[in-house]
């Protein structure tokens, strides 16, 4: 069955507002034009990511399978046995990363004669909605609900972004007098969440009732577990038309360009798509969307993702790891055996001219460890990058991890402490074609087989 495309979209008009008194209009540039600046427009004050909700229909083995590939332990619990009877969540931890996977229970558990008694009152997530939880996974099947980033003050987030046109999805909402969340719309089912503290002086305690969400208890390691992830680095969203989703996102938060790119940047011969990457004044949270390129010989993955995903949704996150050679190893031993799988590796002419290309950052050994491993490498004019990216992590081919890791871009900050520019290195510009040609022959494989095995009548 072929399906039907609308004429090529190779340069997306996107509006850009910088500021409510100050509309610009522009096209895409592509990554050779496009000049990098900042011009610190944040709307509110933004610290960075704070955590990923995963919504799905039984968290304790969704938990457990990240837990077991990534290298990251479950830390804390809000379920059935911490008084929880709306919905059971675990939380993984790995470094600044935190994931977070929420199943519903059912809704007969909470319902109540009292109408002054809210259903979800026994929720740590007060967000939660029964009906909404269950048309998501029924939609979507495992995915990313929330996007959670901390900010200085989550009733101004929410209130300002509101003000300029976020379509609100939860209003800020005070938990144990010293936490504040509220929540609007990004993209897709897919929220944005503020977090907001107001004493800080808990965020090192290790309690996570005080360091994350009320309501969490902490869980005692059974076994140490660590391959050396450490935080989130961006999450990428696939949306229908880039314009409308960069322009509305952009709005609100008065986030900036942070880099672009178009189908003659990073498609191959046979599909594309269209990626603008916004970022805060930090440029630590880092928010990539793509849209795709039609009229190509072969469906872009980006339209193979919004129909089955059945719409916009997150396609992936990036998680930088402090050794991504050991990371890699650990995580290749658990491929087979409940772990995560990998793309194809790229031919052994990539790595041939490996050396050329990073030889000054990567010593021959590390280049070697590259091509076993199935790393790719690229740089920009400030860094070096290392990425690889996962098979879909579910039954639908939707959603991936990325792992990655960047080298320089060393900064010193006014307290005299180091720590790396975000978006070191770039975003694997120089590897998008070898990306997409394993993605494109992972989809054949699968159409491969729908086609010789076609469905009963």
């Amino acid at each position: 069955m072929t399906a039907s495309h609308s004429p090529p979209a190779t340069a997306t008009a996107i509006r850009s507002t910088m500021g409510q008194e100050n509309d610009t209009q522009f096209n895409l540039v592509g990554f050779s034009n496009f000049v990098r600046t900042n011009p610190r427009s944040d709307r509110f004050r933004v610290h960075g990511f704070h955590h990923v909700e995963f919504w799905c229909t039984d968290a304790t083995n969704a938990a457990l399978r990240f837990s077991w590939g990534l290298g990251m332990p479950m830390v804390a619990k809000s379920d059935l046995s911490t008084g929880n009877q709306t919905h059971a969540s675990y939380l993984l931890r790995s470094g600044d990363l935190n994931f977070l996977f929420t199943a519903p229970y059912s809704p007969t558990l909470t319902r109540t004669a009292d109408p002054a008694r809210p259903s979800n009152s026994s929720a740590s997530i007060p967000t939660f909605d029964h009906t909404a939880s269950r048309a998501f996974s029924a939609t979507h099947g495992l995915g990313v609900r929330a996007v959670a980033i901390q900010v200085e003050d989550a009733v101004s987030a929410f209130t300002t972004s509101v003000a300029h046109g976020a379509k609100p999805s939860a209003a800020p909402i005070l938990l144990d007098n010293r936490v504040t969340i509220a929540e609007v719309q990004l993209y897709g089912d897919v929220v944005l969440r503020y977090v907001s503290y107001s004493d800080h002086n808990h965020l090192t305690d290790p309690d996570p009732n005080l360091w994350f969400l009320p309501g969490f208890e902490p869980l005692p390691s059974s076994f140490p577990i660590d391959f050396g992830i450490r935080r989130l680095d961006h999450a990428v969203g696939n949306v229908e038309d880039l314009k409308s989703a960069i322009s509305y996102v952009k709005g609100f938060t008065g986030f900036h360009e942070f880099a672009e790119f178009t189908a003659d940047d990073v498609g191959t011969s046979e599909s594309g798509l269209n990626s603008v990457v916004l970022a805060n004044n930090e440029e630590m949270v880092l928010l990539p969307m793509n849209e795709p390129v039609y009229g190509t010989k072969r469906k872009s993955q980006i339209q193979t993702y919004l129909e089955h995903n059945e719409g916009a949704g997150l396609q992936h996150l990036a998680l930088v790891s402090e050794d991504i050679f050991r990371t890699l190893r650990e995580m290749r031993s658990r491929s087979s055996v409940g772990g995560f799988q990998f793309m194809p590796k790229p031919p052994p002419t990539y790595y041939e001219n490996l050396k050329k290309r990073a030889g000054d950052v990567l010593t021959d050994e590390q280049i070697k460890e590259c091509e076993e491993l199935g790393i790719l490498v690229d740089r920009d004019d400030q860094g070096t990058l290392l990425q690889i990216f996962t098979k879909p992590v579910g039954d639908r081919p939707t959603m991936f991890i990325e792992i990655i890791q960047r080298v320089g871009c060393m900064l010193k900050n006014e307290e005299g402490k180091v720590h790396q520019k975000g978006g070191c290195g770039g975003f694997g510009k120089g590897n998008f074609s070898e990306l997409f040609k394993s993605i494109e022959e992972y989809e054949k494989t699968l159409e491969a087989k729908q086609i010789a095995e076609p469905a009963a009548a």
